[in-house]
């Protein structure tokens, strides 16, 4: 099937009689996500008159001997009776249905595997059951394979098969193949996707040169934390005729939500949801961004709204589960997140919840097991390394915490949560060059929760470096009242009382007694505010003069009323410490 460039999607028309072709195909294989996806792309597109419309496909000398026993085994095959399908057609000669027979044993294997799994499922059992039909499935395919007798269809099943025998290498090859012989079934860039580990692997591919392909890397883009060339090559699709496209906007939400822009990502979701208010799918991912928005009532009514529709997905069970820890009840939320899991057990997101679930009712051998799953099911997923990495120093096990740290931060290298536990990790350990580096880092990259500085500041104490702590305090005020944030009063009021007590040691009382001033804004430092005023007061009574040294930090003025600086600030010199 001819496939257009990448670069020319001027015919949209030509794509759309492709969507429509692909769309058929893989519906009579029983390929229900790519049919789903390809429908959906072409729905995003202009309805083509009658004359444009593509014929029903035609069918071959062995497709017409097989077309009974097909038609006969499709039908046990909607009705998941596997077996009974790939009964019907053994003996069939016709790719369509030797593709049909194949995957209905596959099927059949992957039914008892997951059966097996839901009765051992629990939160301490791996659940480890193998499909049994694998290992034969990979013979026969691999003799088939080497005679060159697979069409991109049952490429893509074979690819699976390795897969799931863990012969990734391979599986990639096969992938690639399937790309090449059949570009528009999007299934086998899908699971490609799943086994690309970093960008490295992904420019060494030879891919075929198809306008699916820009999908592709879109999505690839999106995987690898690549937010920006993900958002880009989103926005050219739709600038190239997409921009209907339900899929494209739900991905788009999805980046938005990995760079937590959780404006936009809601923004979007709501859009998703009006455009089609009865989608499933990513509705997890949202009701995560209103669970850290706090937002009870909305989650409240997505949850309903989904158990309306349909209760016994994996993304309703999900949300439940948000809205439920939202509440506070763990273990309810818990139970759901194990019903998400009985329904898919590589659900992921099911098992980083569920992780977290465990780590807030103190169960950490359950969480580390949660987290292991999520792991298994994708080693992309930070979050899972992440939750390790906080359990285990729980546990006051720093060795290990900083591995699964190390492994978070590779994953997300801009994220400033995963840098600030990086450098707790190093303090514990005594490795406070590293632990340095790690919180200007965390500083550098836009502090999320705004505790980097703090923390520098406070190493730095630790280690009599008095000016470099008083710079790192004097910064953090600066930031948090130049947002009009004072959230952290807590905080705030101790770095006022170090650089209060600082400037004094060195003589600054002007700048002392201003810090002092606002300690007394704050309950827990009013009385060290006042009784550094005092001590202010009986120095300069005694007629001790003010230190005039410019090589010391000094404050800027938003701590004070009027809007000229006491001082400039002097620059502090991290260069020893930045990474």
């Amino acid at each position: 099937m001819a496939a257009t460039r990448s670069s020319e999607f001027g015919d949209l028309v030509q794509i759309k009689k492709q969507l429509i072709s692909i769309t058929a195909q893989c519906k009579e294989r029983g390929l229900v996500h790519s049919v789903k996806w390809a429908s959906e792309l072409a729905f995003s597109l202009e309805t083509l008159p009658l004359n444009e419309i593509p014929p029903p496909l035609e069918l071959t000398e062995e497709d017409a001997q097989d077309l009974d026993a097909l038609c006969l085994a499709k039908s046990y095959f909607d009705l998941k009776e596997y077996d009974r399908a790939a009964y019907f057609l053994r003996g069939c000669r016709s790719q369509k249905a030797y593709f049909l027979y194949m995957y209905s044993r596959y099927l059949s294997g992957e039914k008892k595997k997951d059966d097996e799994t839901v009765d051992s499922l629990g939160p301490l059992e791996k659940g480890q059951v193998r499909n049994e039909a694998l290992r034969e499935l990979r013979v026969e395919l691999s003799k088939k394979h080497s005679a060159g007798e697979l069409d991109g269809f049952a490429l893509y099943l074979y690819g699976v098969v390795l897969r799931k025998l863990d012969l990734l290498k391979e599986a990639v090859e096969i992938f690639v193949a399937a790309t090449h012989a059949l570009p528009l079934h999007w299934g086998s860039w899908l699971e490609l996707c799943n086994l690309i580990t970093n960008i490295e692997m992904l420019k060494s591919l030879s891919l075929p040169d198809c306008w699916v392909r820009d999908f592709f890397m879109a999505h690839m883009y999106t995987e690898l934390q690549m937010i920006k060339e993900a958002l880009q090559k989103y926005q050219s699709l739709m600038e190239a005729g997409f921009a209907k496209s339900t899929y494209i906007i739900s991905q788009i939400a999805v980046a938005y939500h990995n760079i937590r822009d959780i404006d936009q990502a809601l923004y979007l979701f709501n859009e998703l949801r009006e455009q089609d208010p009865f989608r499933i799918e990513n509705m997890d991912t949202f009701s995560n961004l209103l669970y850290v928005r706090s937002m009870k009532p909305e989650l409240s009514y997505l949850a309903h709204n989904l158990v309306e529709i349909d209760k016994y997905r994996v993304e309703t069970c999900c949300v439940i589960g948000n809205y439920y820890s939202l509440r506070s009840q763990h273990e309810k939320a818990a139970l759901y997140f194990q019903r998400a899991l009985k329904l898919n057990p590589r659900c992921l997101g099911a098992w980083t919840l569920m992780g977290h679930e465990y780590m807030e009712m103190k169960n950490t051998s359950a969480a580390i097991q949660a987290y292991r799953h999520a792991i298994e099911v994708n080693k992309r997923d930070y979050r899972a390394w992440y939750g390790l990495g906080q359990t285990y120093e729980i546990l006051k096990m720093p060795f290990y915490s900083l591995y699964y740290y190390r492994k978070a931060h590779q994953l997300r290298p801009n994220d400033s949560r995963m840098l600030v536990a990086l450098g707790e990790c190093y303090e514990k350990l005594s490795q406070q060059v590293e632990a340095k580096k790690c919180y200007w880092r965390a500083y550098s990259v836009g502090d999320v929760e705004r505790m980097a500085l703090l923390k520098l500041a406070k190493l730095h104490e630790q280690l009599n470096e008095s000016d470099d702590a008083a710079q790192c305090y004097i910064i953090y005020i600066k930031d948090i009242f130049s947002c009009g944030e004072q959230l952290e009063h807590a905080e705030v009021s101790t770095a006022l009382r170090y650089l209060g007590q600082y400037y004094f040691k060195n003589r600054l009382y002007d700048e002392a007694s201003l810090c002092a001033q606002r300690c007394c804004d704050y309950n827990d430092a009013r009385e060290e505010g006042k009784a550094l005023l005092r001590q202010i007061s009986a120095v300069r009574e005694q007629g001790e003069p003010s230190s005039t040294d410019l090589s010391l930090p000094c404050v800027f003025n938003p701590l004070s009323n009027n809007t000229t600086p006491v001082r400039r600030v002097s620059p502090l010199d991290l260069s020893s410490i930045t990474p």
